[in-house]
């Protein structure tokens, strides 16, 4: 290893953390303000997500930086693969906050539509879902990652019967459209935070195993044996 690289790895996983702990916060804010009703916390996550971008942006520069000047290999190489990619969907995670918090004016309350119900159970299985995925990559936990992989399947049936019931309500009663639209659209946003949790559960297996488990694949990096 380079004498530099493990100062520097330091410095990245301080920088992930920052930007992790930043990105889960603005996402717990932009569920309450959709599930609570409270629009005036649109403009604060907007501007939480300015700052995220910002970050997103250094952290990226800072990994660039580590393959020009050190070239890592093997594992170190997959790690800075891995948190390149993390980075990139944290950013597109904070996207979705942002998303969901401007739905906040519109949304009709989860109480007030049957099919709405679910949401909140919804948005707590993918914040759970996030913190477990960034959980794993702090702590090089592969079986937590593998957690995150199972609980995606009760995400994805939650929104697809949440849409089903939406669309069938739309069919029968057309002037309801405006009022459930913004129920499916945040629905959509939640079940594409947990497919980005996870990716980043994949990333973390990948990084500790050499393992590629995206698209159900089982396939090993091969990569050479160095040593420090």
């Amino acid at each position: 290893m380079h004498p530099h690289l493990a100062p520097a790895f330091r410095r990245l996983k301080t920088s992930l953390f920052t930007l992790s702990a930043a990105v889960e916060d603005n996402l717990h804010l932009a569920v309450k303000a959709v599930l609570g009703g409270d629009s005036s916390l649109i403009e604060q996550i907007r501007a939480r997500d300015l700052e995220i971008d910002l970050m997103e942006v250094d952290f990226e520069e800072d990994c660039l930086k580590i393959l020009a000047l050190y070239q890592p290999v093997a594992m170190d190489l997959r790690f800075v693969v891995a948190v390149l990619k993390i980075n990139n969907d944290l950013e597109r995670i904070g996207d979705l906050a942002v998303n969901i918090a401007e739905n906040a004016a519109t949304f009709p309350g989860k109480d007030q539509v049957e099919a709405a119900r679910t949401l909140p159970h919804m948005a707590d299985l993918a914040q759970a879902m996030l913190k477990k995925s960034l959980d794993a990559v702090v702590n090089l936990d592969t079986q937590l990652a593998r957690e995150v992989l199972a609980a995606d399947d009760e995400v994805d049936a939650c929104h697809r019967e949440l849409t089903s019931k939406l669309r069938r309500e739309i069919g029968e009663n057309g002037t309801r459209t405006d009022e459930l639209l913004p129920l499916m659209y945040v629905s959509k946003h939640i079940e594409r935070i947990a497919d980005l949790a996870t990716n980043i559960a994949e990333d973390a297996i990948y990084m500790v195993d050499g393992e590629i488990v995206r698209h159900g694949g089982n396939q090993s990096a091969q990569e050479p044996d160095v040593g420090d």
